[in-house]
């Protein structure tokens, strides 16, 4: 039996993707995928089709490291429309209620003050966490409510930007899981009358740098321009791509030489000077530094593969 080969061409690392408005985060993801002609690729947890802002793309390689992302702090700036409650949360649902808006800057304060720290909060129905093996969208859409458990999230820092009239514009660094749909839903609710997202920009993800996000039509037009002056697309697109291990950046580094690491690559744990005690760690080789994967401190002390990447060749 022969093997398939892949469809796209072997390219490795991270793209800060500015997502567009009006278009799913799979949506966009395969827009990169075919401009790059990769193989594979990945996002690192989605946003909804209003959000805009960075969408970490995972190439090739890149994508056995993805959760890490997924786990990663995030921070966006949010647009809540207040007198509006809607059933998705956000301006693209449909208005469940409308009540006045009689709210004061204290009030407004006051009512901030409950969603910072550690928190419980209970996922949208319109959002993609699964039950009985089915996103939670799907049931929404069906008129069906479903048990969710509430989950501990935690909002680092919430900064009123702007109160005017019946908009409030906050700016929220918050931990992995958190639906900013629902924190505004559920302010809505604290303030008596009711709120939905209706602009909501996500930029940051882990440490990533806001300046070095593309656009979709940025690397269309690096395509284009590349096609156009019978260039390799390689030669300009590959240039936006972050190295893989940004993605495990806050992990401890563990450096050996090409010895050590021959025996690693090949499954075996091995003692390293210096190695943390415990936990996963990344793993460099030689003085370059050159990423092979991530370890693992095993219970005898030694440095063990727990995810290694394959080098490609030419």
């Amino acid at each position: 039996m022969t093997r398939r080969r892949p469809r796209g061409r072997p390219v490795d690392g991270v793209l800060l993707l500015d997502k567009p408005q009006g278009i799913s985060s799979n949506h966009a993801l395969q827009q990169v995928k075919r401009i790059y002609n990769a193989a594979k690729a990945g996002h690192t947890g989605a946003l909804d089709p209003l959000a805009t802002g960075m969408l970490p793309i995972c190439l090739g390689e890149a994508t056995k490291f993805s959760q890490f992302l997924l786990d990663a702090d995030k921070r966006y700036t949010v647009v809540a429309k207040l007198g509006v409650r809607t059933t998705t949360s956000d301006a693209d649902g449909e208005v469940v209620s409308e009540r006045p808006v009689n709210v004061t800057l204290d009030q407004l304060n006051s009512a901030l003050e409950g969603f910072r720290g550690e928190t419980m909060q209970v996922p949208s129905m319109y959002s993609a966490l699964k039950y009985q093996g089915q996103p939670l969208y799907k049931y929404a859409r069906e008129g069906i409510e479903v048990p969710r458990e509430a989950r501990p999230i935690t909002v680092y820092e919430l900064v009123l930007n702007r109160f005017e009239g019946d908009e409030v514009e906050l700016d929220v660094h918050c931990s992995k899981g958190t639906y900013i749909r629902t924190i505004v839903d559920d302010l809505g609710e604290v303030l008596g009358c009711g709120a939905h997202v209706s602009f909501l920009r996500r930029t940051q993800v882990a440490g990533y740098p806001y300046a070095r996000m593309v656009t979709l039509e940025q690397i269309q037009n690096l395509l284009d321009q590349a096609n156009d002056q019978d260039r390799k697309p390689k030669e300009l697109l590959d240039p936006l791509l972050l190295p893989m291990d940004t993605a495990v950046a806050t992990l401890p580094e563990v450096n050996m030489n090409e010895l050590v690491a021959s025996y690693l690559l090949q499954g075996q744990p091995v003692q390293i000077p210096g190695a943390p005690s415990e936990g996963s760690v990344r793993l460099t080789v030689g003085e370059q530094r050159a990423f092979i994967g991530l370890g693992t401190i095993n219970e005898d002390g030694l440095v063990a593969p727990k995810r290694l990447i394959n080098v490609h060749q030419g």
